[in-house]
């Protein structure tokens, strides 16, 4: 409750703008890293994407996946992926995605299967996925994204003004890029259960970035008609006030997806999860990062160079320089009154060292021109 009283009221604050060329550099070079991944190393495609085979089998749940892509790569399979994913009802099934196979491979795969889990053929599921639906997607999820991106810059330059909606877009870009760089590293399958959770990420950041550019235009509203503080100093409140908003809201929305990614996907071995969790998780944490570090010390970078917020730097600076002049002048009457101390010093000394050696204080001095006051003495 003490911090967050006293980040609201600006007693205390966390220095984000203050640093931000700190920030930038830690963004460009994570930025820097995920699109090195991608262009080198790629994406690991789903069978929805690239085509393929799918076979889908009922299995025991202690069912051991290494040794069942070992027994598929023998039935003639490369690269194999196999995963768990679980029913509505709660049974346990095992799914193998392969390439492209003829229609002979396939009958081969299905009766091994059939005869390592000790099922019935017929109740494998195997079908084939052309590559043209995964296309299909992926320009439909595009068309989406460019959309999205229109919609969002035409309601905050109309709701804000254009360059909020400039350091929006670049810190949306940036989340985007960290998730798909992210898949990138890890070479998780993207399936479209990732291009789902991408698109949901989208929304969640730039609501976390609205929420802290609508206090900075409460902050900044008229602020250049004064000589109070400057744009990235007002800024930097409206941060710090809705730091700790921003942070629990984060925290609220990372903690079940955490039970997706790591309960669901790491423990109970539920491979779509995975596909789902991951991109959620990364693209909620970067939004959460750039909303506050990113997004907000861009609109500072743009909003003062132009030329009334550069005024106003100017008179902020003047008005500061000049309340540090009394400062000066009472400190020059302060040193005045001590060197009158420090004259006056000698004297109460030496009468200090008279009354040690006498044993009484020394005579008064009577002032020139005076006369006693007592009775004459008669003769």
């Amino acid at each position: 409750m003490g911090i967050v009283h006293r980040l609201y009221h600006g007693e205390t604050a966390f220095p984000l703008i203050a640093r931000r060329r700190r920030f930038y550099a830690v963004s460009i070079a994570l930025c820097v890293i995920a699109l090195g991944s991608l262009i080198f190393r790629g994406f690991n495609l789903g069978v929805e994407f690239k085509g393929g085979a799918i076979f889908t089998v009922s299995a025991p749940s202690s069912v051991d996946l290494h040794d069942t892509r070992t027994f598929v790569e023998s039935l003639g399979v490369n690269e194999p992926i196999v995963q768990t994913v679980k029913t509505s009802t709660g049974q346990t099934k095992v799914r193998i995605e392969s390439a492209p196979l003829t229609q002979a491979e396939e009958q081969k795969v299905v009766e091994g299967l059939a005869s390592h889990f000790k099922v019935d053929a017929n109740s494998i599921d195997s079908r084939d996925v052309g590559a043209s639906w995964g296309k299909q997607v992926t320009r439909k999820a595009l068309q989406g994204l460019v959309a999205f991106l229109i919609a969002v810059i035409l309601f905050i330059s109309v709701r804000f003004e254009p360059k909020m909606a400039a350091a929006a877009i670049i810190a949306l870009v940036h989340d985007l890029l960290l998730a798909a760089g992210i898949y990138s590293i890890t070479q998780f399958v993207v399936t479209p259960s990732t291009i789902i959770a991408l698109l949901t990420v989208l929304g969640y950041s730039l609501y976390d970035t609205i929420v802290v550019f609508d206090r900075v235009d409460e902050n900044t509203k008229g602020i250049e008609r004064g000589n109070k503080s400057t744009y990235s100093e007002a800024a930097e409140l409206a941060v710090n006030q809705t730091f700790m908003r921003s942070f629990n809201t984060s925290l609220i929305a990372l903690l079940p997806v955490s039970g997706l990614l790591f309960v669901g996907a790491l423990l109970l071995k539920a491979g779509t999860l995975k596909d789902l969790a991951l991109a959620l998780f990364v693209g909620l944490g970067a939004g959460a990062y750039s909303s506050l570090f990113l997004a907000t010390p861009l609109l500072a970078d743009l909003k003062e160079r132009e030329p009334r917020f550069v005024a106003l730097q100017g008179r902020v600076a003047q008005r500061r320089s000049g309340a540090a002049a009394p400062v000066r002048l009472s400190q020059r009457s302060t040193n005045a009154a001590e060197g009158e101390a420090v004259e006056s010093a000698p004297v109460a000394t030496a009468t200090a060292t008279a009354v040690r050696r006498t044993g009484a204080p020394p005579a008064k001095r009577k002032p020139k021109g005076s006369r006693p006051t007592g009775k004459k003495r008669k003769r």
